[in-house]
């Protein structure tokens, strides 16, 4: 750990003459806050913002940046308030603190609405000022690198948060070496056996990489060298999950994979990397369709080169990278490097940068549409994993869409109204379909009809967050209108059974009041709607207006007899414990009837992080929280509280794909991993495929997650297995 001058003298290597005394002023304060608090090594909890205030200062971030590092625990973990820090050390660094402080005093009902309600806010600080983002990123990257101590649940919990959230942000903003370190620490956590065996094959081939990269880097540079070309090459194996991920694409073994090194030439001028890419396919054969030219067309973090594979010395295949010593710059440290005065930054994303950061635009444009942080959080990870495709406009303007895109997502990112009007597409001149795929340099040109309106199967013919968020919200208006009227069908009917006129007790205020405050509806439609939702009984409101109408007129004994009997009147979906399941947090004997079933989209087992949404006559549909078909069919304003109860004594169907080589006696070897963990087999499907391995989906019961991990485990141990997942 550095001492607060060893900081300070660290800052002032890239800052010279910036005012340091603040950053020693952080480094005491923070050490004096955090001075009765340990971390689960034991160790000083105050070693954990120094580490943060390090990684920042390798970065060479601004004064504010590092104080904010120092600080970022403080309003957190201990009794200081945000405006201790705002008047000691200013407005800049308490909005940096602030931006990064957890909603602690939030109520909510799990670790997942926590996490994505926490994302949000970050959203809309990083929105403001992008220096939240590169310091939450610090502080997540020590996190990472010091998790040895905490509970395996934990790890995994954090590990998969990183990997889904925070190293595709490190992508997003070009920050390689934090991207690979993150994803690389993840795998440690999540896939611990296969981690280890790709460490020690990697280690296990040092030796020969570094002198395959020695030899084929003179070569370059004296090929390039006798064109006139002045050079600088290296070269790297690829990081250990971006083996993992190549290992999964092609479903192969490490000892399959071919271009596991990466050489990085830089060259003088874009036009001598055109130049060298000539020189490189002239001396080597090119494999084709793996040429990218990232120059003229840069990815939406701004990296930019040239990219070919060829068959190299000793008939290898060599990943190529071309680029100007400005363009490495960035690719290694991303946004960073294009802070030239990092201590006159302000960390604000400037008008004329603005389309440089559109998708962070866009994340704070969805947070404020969205009411469920969960749904708001599941659009961010499937917009930031994904691979991006170039297509243009018939004015020749470039668009960037996740790869997989279809002209639906094209008319979305143009304007809602050209979506919810599309009927088709012309790409490249020939008409196409909604659900046609597009690809890099596609010419892309919608055709609308008026009459066209979003329907729920658009949701399979579209990727982008834009385009389903669009057809989602519009889904829930008509949805919505529809559940208001069958609400007010549904009441006036009871309330004339009971000779009650509807409209009179809409007019009537005072009762309302009472009864939109019992039932927790802001308004008359928000109670319509949940009654047409399946929320409420109209009975119940029914039964309720009139135990307001007898107080009212003397005949039930004052108000203690509504106070009393409202409460169990008015809670249908909650507190029953059903099959494993607790609804809300009231007791059984207070429910009269709920039915829970498990959607089958997704299977969900004991352990597994759920949620529960009403839905008409058929009880509460328990769901995984990270299935996609609940946000893509169901109404946030229908979601439930669930949870499982403290010993749910079920078990659950759930199904594997196991990917192995095509062998003899793989399956045998397979089935005893199922017998070793004492699980039967329900059903299994095996077909071998064109690429030597064979796709095998097993279904069984499981009891809890606990047991599905563990299974997994045993199974990507055995030999010849390529990967395990949950279908």
């Amino acid at each position: 750990m550095l001492l607060g001058p060893q900081l300070v003298q660290r800052v002032q290597g890239y800052l010279p003459s910036a005012d340091l005394g603040v950053v020693l002023e952080a480094y005491d304060f923070a050490q004096h806050a955090h001075r009765a608090q340990t971390r689960k090594s034991g160790e000083p909890y105050f070693v954990h913002p120094v580490a943060v205030a390090e990684n920042i200062a390798d970065m060479q971030l601004d004064i504010a940046s590092v104080c904010a590092g120092l600080l970022h625990d403080v309003v957190e973990d201990t009794e200081v308030p945000i405006e201790e820090i705002d008047g000691r050390f200013g407005g800049e660094i308490a909005e940096l603190v602030d931006g990064l402080t957890k909603l602690n005093k939030i109520n909510f009902y799990a670790k997942e609405d926590r996490q994505a309600e926490n994302f949000r806010k970050m959203v809309v600080a990083m929105a403001r000022d992008v220096r939240v983002l590169l310091v939450k990123l610090c502080d997540r990257l020590d996190n990472m690198r010091t998790m040895e101590h905490m509970k395996v649940e934990s790890q995994e919990r954090i590990s998969r948060e990183t990997q889904e959230i925070y190293a595709p942000l490190a992508h997003r903003l070009g920050m390689h070496n934090v991207k690979a370190e993150l994803e690389d620490h993840s795998l440690r956590y999540l896939e611990p056996e296969v981690y280890k065996e790709i460490v020690s094959k990697l280690e296990a081939s040092e030796k020969d990489h570094q002198k395959y990269i020695q030899g084929v880097g003179r070569t370059i540079e004296t090929l390039l060298g006798q064109r006139g070309f002045s050079c600088t090459v290296q070269g790297s194996p690829r990081h250990v999950s971006s083996v993992y991920r190549k290992m999964r694409a092609v479903n192969c073994t490490y000892e399959q994979l071919h271009d596991l090194i990466a050489f990085q030439v830089c060259v003088e001028s874009s036009s001598d990397c055109y130049t060298s890419l000539g020189v490189m396919h002239s001396r080597w054969t090119p494999v084709p369709g793996r040429f990218k030219d990232y120059i003229a067309l840069p990815k939406p973090n701004r990296y930019q080169s040239l990219h070919t594979t060829v068959i190299g010395p000793g008939k290898q295949r060599l990943e190529v990278q071309i680029r100007t010593p400005e363009m490495h710059r960035v690719a290694e440290q991303g946004v960073v490097a294009h802070w030239e005065n990092r201590h006159k930054l302000s960390g604000r994303v400037r008008p004329d940068e603005a389309s440089k950061y559109s998708w962070l635009q866009e994340m704070q444009i969805f947070q404020k549409e969205l009411k469920d942080p969960a749904e708001f959080l599941e659009i961010v990870k499937s917009d930031l994993c994904a691979d991006e495709v170039f297509v243009f406009t018939p004015k020749n303007d470039l668009r960037v869409f996740p790869r997989g895109s279809t002209p639906l997502d094209f008319a979305y990112s143009v304007h809602s109204q050209l979506g919810d009007h599309c009927v088709g597409a012309r790409v490249n001149g020939q008409q196409v379909s909604m659900r046609h795929r597009l690809r890099n340099g596609d010419v892309v040109e919608v055709l609308t009809d008026d009459a066209q309106a979003p329907c729920k199967d658009w949701l399979e013919g579209c990727v982008t967050p834009r385009a389903r968020h669009r057809i989602r919200n519009y889904l829930r208006i008509q949805n919505r209108r529809k559940s208001i009227n069958l609400g007010k069908e549904l009441l006036e009917t009871e309330m004339q059974r009971g000779g009650m006129s509807l409209a009179k007790l809409l007019k009537n205020s005072a009762v309302m009041t009472e009864v939109l405050e019992a039932f927790k509806a802001e308004d008359a439609d928000e109670l319509l709607l949940a009654i047409g939702f399946g929320k409420h009984d109209a009975l119940e409101v029914v039964t309720l207006v009139k135990q307001l109408k007898e107080q009212a007129s003397g005949k039930a004994g004052g108000a203690t007899l509504a106070t009393g009997a409202l409460e169990k009147i008015v809670r249908k979906v909650t507190g029953r414990d059903v099959g494993g399941i607790q609804v809300g947090g009231i007791r059984v004997d207070e429910l009269d009837s709920v039915l829970a079933r498990y959607a089958k989209c997704c299977n969900p087992l004991p352990g597994d992080p759920i949620m529960g949404f009403v839905t008409r006559g058929r009880g509460v549909s328990v769901h995984r929280r990270d299935c996609t078909k609940a946000f893509d069919t169901t109404d946030p304003e229908r979601r439930v509280e669930v949870r499982w109860s403290s010993s749910p004594a079920i078990n659950r169907p759930v199904s594997l794909r196991v990917t192995t080589i095509n062998s003899f006696g793989i399956l045998a070897k397979v089935s005893e991993a199922f017998s070793s963990q004492k699980i039967n087999l329900s059903e299994a499907t095996c077909r071998a495929s064109d690429d030597g391995n064979a796709q095998n989906v097993f279904t069984f019961m499981a009891s809890d997650v606990a047991q599905l991990r563990a299974l997994m485990r045993s199974l990507a141990k055995v030999a010849g297995v390529v990967s395990v997942e949950r279908v």
